[in-house]
């Protein structure tokens, strides 16, 4: 399974089926991937035939779909058929009639609500309810008037109606609706057959959403829910899918962060665009994260001490619930849904990934595989990790033997300056002894924060010496910070 442990993916699998077990849904299902494709899914419950979900099996999708809807848009800024920072009165003009909140408040441009800065109030709710309006109940609504929680461009704020506009510009600039453009843009291309915006379209089964029966009922008593059809709200949440296809979206979005790129309908600038941290999230609208958040466009960046950023989004919709996220370092993703309204599935999926992630951090050496090569380089820093590979030997070298000619060849002159040669040396000398360190022994641990980084521990008899070093931004690969500290063992 790709290095992955097998008891991993087994205590992965136990987080959905206790969910089953407990009554949050009648099925839930899971997919994890790596750079390869998907590695290992499992699904729990009854779909509605009496048989588990498996990764073929289908589900609404929800707000996950935001991250096509945004990828569609950019094809077309790339075709050079629009603009982001195009208003969206433009495509809209039903939008002139909304009194903008300030005097000099900006009409919402195509990137303000591509990062929910369009300045309305959070609507999953209401919004969840009107997929299926047609285009002249949407402008009706937009003549009626919108209340803003701040003004446009100015603060993050989960915004439906923004991507239900995206959807309108995308469908004007195309001149056809939104669900064909995106479906010939960006689903098609990437052979996401089992995405559709109807569920007649889809190939395998649909699992009919449910919500618990009525007061009294009794745990496992679910009412099923109809299924809305597309229309003027489809951008935000109309997506139906399965595992297979979104672990391979969720795949395809991470491979921009590699040096080898999958190809597909958007560079590889645009998929890692769409991954930046663009808007801040209050953390009152993320209340549980332990991570700080910000909002891409159409996904979710969430920033992990220990492994980087991690991607994803949700989708919630009457009688569903879905969840994606992936490490861009890694390339390690899960993708769960479940059937049942407001089962927050992605509670579920952030557990799994941080126990696939865990996994693979303790069978690995930091940034370097055992054999030294490095792994899950971001796009052009091959060079730089070269280069501080490079120094790690070299300050091996010096601290087994310290000479100044070279410390002055390895390092910047910042090194010299900032604790003369003589004095580092003999603090080096008493960390060594400090814990006995055997200073001809390989590393037992590495860990880095960026390309140019490196911290490492060498074994001793009575503790651990760690090293770290941090390259200056010169090509030539010089050290500009150089720490040595002992760790001694606890007695």
């Amino acid at each position: 399974m790709s290095g992955i442990d097998p008891q991993v993916i087994a205590d992965v699998d136990a987080v959905f089926r206790e969910r089953v077990e407990r009554g949050v849904a009648p099925s839930s299902v899971w997919g994890v991937f790596d750079r390869t494709g998907l590695v290992a899914s499992g699904g729990h419950g009854d779909r509605g035939d009496g048989v588990a979900p498996d990764a073929d099996t289908v589900y609404r999708i929800a707000s996950c779909t935001k991250s096509v809807t945004a990828a569609t848009l950019l094809a077309l800024v790339a075709a050079d058929r629009v603009r982001l920072d195009d208003p969206i009165t433009d495509f809209a003009p039903a939008f002139a009639h909304v009194a903008l909140p300030t005097a000099d408040s900006p009409v919402p441009t195509l990137r303000m609500l591509l990062t929910m800065a369009g300045g309305f109030p959070t609507d999953d709710p209401w919004a969840d309810r009107q997929e299926s309006i047609s285009d002249a109940e949407f402008d009706d609504v937009l003549r009626a008037g919108l209340l803003f929680d701040s003004v446009p461009g100015t603060r993050f704020a989960y915004s439906n109606t923004g991507y239900a506009l995206i959807g309108r510009a995308i469908a004007v600039v195309a001149g056809r609706p939104f669900p064909e453009v995106a479906a010939e843009l960006v689903l098609d291309p990437l052979g996401l057959r089992d995405t559709v915006f109807r569920a007649d379209d889809a190939r395998g089964h649909v699992v009919t959403g449910v919500r618990p029966a009525g007061d009294g009922a009794g745990a496992g008593d679910w009412e099923p829910l109809p299924l809305s059809g597309p229309g003027a709200f489809s951008s935000i949440g109309g997506l139906f899918s399965t595992v297979a296809d979104l672990a391979r979206w969720g795949r395809h979005l991470a491979s921009a962060f590699t040096d080898a790129p999958e190809p597909g309908p958007l560079s590889p600038a645009d998929r890692r665009l769409m991954q930046q941290a663009t808007r801040v999230v209050p953390p009152a609208v993320v209340p549980t994260s332990s991570r700080a958040t910000a909002y891409g466009f159409g996904l979710f960046v969430e920033q992990d001490p220990a492994f980087d950023e991690i991607v994803s989004h949700s989708g919630g919709y009457p009688g569903f619930s879905a969840h994606m996220r992936w490490s861009v370092r890694d390339g390690l993703g899960v993708v769960a849904f479940e059937n049942a309204t407001q089962a927050k599935v992605s509670t579920a999926a952030d557990r799994a990934l941080d126990l696939v992630l865990a996994a693979r951090a303790t069978v690995s050496t930091g940034p370097a595989t055992a054999g030294g090569s490095p792994t899950g380089r971001a796009p052009g820093t091959g060079p730089t990790t070269d280069a501080t590979w490079a120094a790690q030997a070299a300050v091996t070298r010096l601290l087994a033997h310290w000479d100044d000619g070279l410390a002055d060849a390895i390092c910047t002159p910042n090194v010299a300056m900032d604790v003369p040669y003589e004095r580092r040396r003999r603090a080096i000398a008493d960390a060594v002894a400090a814990v006995g360190a055997d200073l001809d022994a390989e590393p037992v641990a590495r860990e880095s924060s960026a390309p140019s980084h490196l911290r490492w521990w060498v074994p001793g008899t009575a503790g651990r010496l760690c090293v770290e070093i941090r390259l200056a931004p010169l090509a030539a690969g010089l050290v500009q910070t150089l720490v040595v500290r002992a760790e001694p063992s606890e007695r």
